[in-house]
């Protein structure tokens, strides 16, 4: 009896070491964290900005309709190449067209009137130097017969000359006298009526220059009828059909657009960025664009605009045009020209596109998960009584008090079994890495989950690393 007793004493005893030894591991275990841990270290770090947005020729333009009319002629289909001063589409031009050949008919009377007047002054001219030579001449006569009558006369004071005689030289000279009186008399009429043909040939050519003037309008109003490509391109859209009528000037109406032409020799991709990301793009950054329609290709590019206006992201419309204050979400433009565009795309094809910020080479890197923000009052170590000793105080100090909420960005690192924070100063941002510029160096442990552990962790908790424990926050 006395063995059984002592064996059942003996595995009392046993159960109870075990139990204690077990109690005193789960105690010295409380409050320990179990972490997932990582190592600072060095490597190549890209920072993207992705956004997405569609495909867009750099220049494109929209042939309108310039004249009310049916359209009787549509010479390209949706897809053709053009070329500048190309033909595309004709409206119906009858009346146009008459008006010109009226014009036409009308110039051309005006201008056998001018040729008349002109060939008339051409003549009063060649009359008025007929004219002249005829009196040059008649006062060569009237000179040699002035002198035969002065002499007669000189005669018949002297009895030298009869009667008869020197009454035939004076009738001759004075007769010639009234012939030359006669012809400057004519002369001065050949005058007035040149000066008046004159006029009448100015009148025909300023009307023949009305007329043309009229003919530049009527043709203006026949080479609306004709729409022209203003451009090298490719037809991107053509909404309207053949005998359908169209109208111009009418805004966002589908008759006053016959179609669009498209400059493809250089394409571009639009894109909208968000307002957070868009400080760190710039002209001439590259840039990797894929296209959905285009799967399993990437293409390059450089970034050539960037908008300076916001775009509110539910509208589309621009914010400072917005007639309501809003706090939502902003995105501002951006234009990618692609660098060697494939064949096969098209205005309105959807892409993304990742423009490439900044590069590094060989920094220290860190998760961005294990990136975090504590307030420095939290980060102050507290006396067996569980407040700090700033808490402590009687009355706070509102600098101090500013001071404790300060944040703080750092990342724990594990030293000696505990959670340490240490304020880290970061550089650019890369798909899944941060750069580390101070605070870390090569090497170091750090926490980077779970992202509940490292949201909540403490200073100087005690953690324990297992980088196998599956993604949830573990005490005992």
């Amino acid at each position: 009896m006395k063995t059984k007793w002592k064996i059942i004493i003996g595995l009392v005893a046993v159960l109870i070491a075990v139990i204690g030894v077990y109690a005193s591991t789960v105690y010295s275990k409380r409050g320990v964290i179990t972490v997932q841990t990582g190592s600072v270290a060095r490597q190549d770090l890209t920072s993207l900005v992705t956004a997405s947005g569609e495909i867009k020729p750099k220049e494109y333009t929209n042939i309108g309709a310039n004249a009310m009319g049916q359209l009787i002629e549509i010479l390209v289909k949706e897809g053709d190449r053009v070329r500048k001063g190309q033909l595309l589409a004709r409206i119906e031009d009858v009346q146009p067209e008459a008006d010109v050949v009226a014009q036409k008919a009308a110039i051309a009377s005006a201008e056998a009137d001018s040729n008349a007047a002109e060939a008339s002054v051409k003549a009063s001219y060649e009359n008025l130097r007929t004219m002249y030579a005829i009196i040059y001449l008649n006062k060569a006569d009237l000179d040699r017969m002035k002198f035969d009558y002065d002499r007669a006369e000189s005669l018949f004071k002297d009895q030298l000359m009869a009667k008869q005689d020197f009454d035939l030289r004076k009738a001759t000279y004075e007769a010639q006298l009234a012939a030359i009186n006669e012809s400057r008399t004519r002369l001065t009429q050949a005058h007035a009526q040149r000066e008046q043909m004159a006029a009448q040939l100015a009148s025909a050519q300023k009307r023949v220059a009305q007329m043309h003037a009229g003919l530049t309008r009527v043709n203006d109003l026949l080479s609306k009828r004709s729409s022209i490509s203003p451009i090298d391109g490719v037809v991107t859209n053509l909404p309207v059909r053949l005998g359908e009528v169209v109208v111009p000037g009418v805004q966002n109406s589908s008759a006053s657009n016959i179609m669009t032409i498209a400059d493809m020799s250089l394409i571009t991709a639009e894109v909208k960025v968000d307002e957070t990301d868009i400080v760190n793009v710039k002209l001439g950054q590259t840039a990797e664009i894929t296209i959905d329609a285009v799967p399993n290709k990437t293409f390059k590019g450089h970034v050539t605009e960037i908008g300076n206006t916001a775009i509110l992201r539910s509208t589309g419309q621009a914010a400072s045009q917005s007639a309501i204050s809003s706090q939502e979400a902003k995105d501002f433009k951006v234009v990618i020209a692609l660098d060697s565009p494939p064949e096969e795309v098209r205005p309105g094809l959807s892409c993304t596109a990742k423009i490439t910020t900044a590069t590094r080479q060989n920094v220290l890197t860190i998760p961005i998960q294990a990136l975090t923000v504590r307030q420095k009052g939290d980060l102050e170590k507290k006396p067996a009584g569980g407040k700090s000793t700033t808490q402590a105080a009687v009355k706070l100090d509102p600098a101090a008090e500013k001071a404790r909420k300060e944040e703080l960005q750092g990342v724990f690192v594990v030293a000696a079994g505990k959670a340490e924070f240490r304020q880290v100063t970061t550089g650019i941002t890369g798909a899944t890495d941060i750069e580390v510029v101070g605070g870390l160096k090569e090497g170091d442990q750090i926490i980077t989950g779970t992202y509940q552990v490292i949201r909540t962790i403490a200073n100087e908790a005690q953690v324990k690393v297992d980088n196998k424990a599956p993604g949830t926050q573990q005490k005992t």
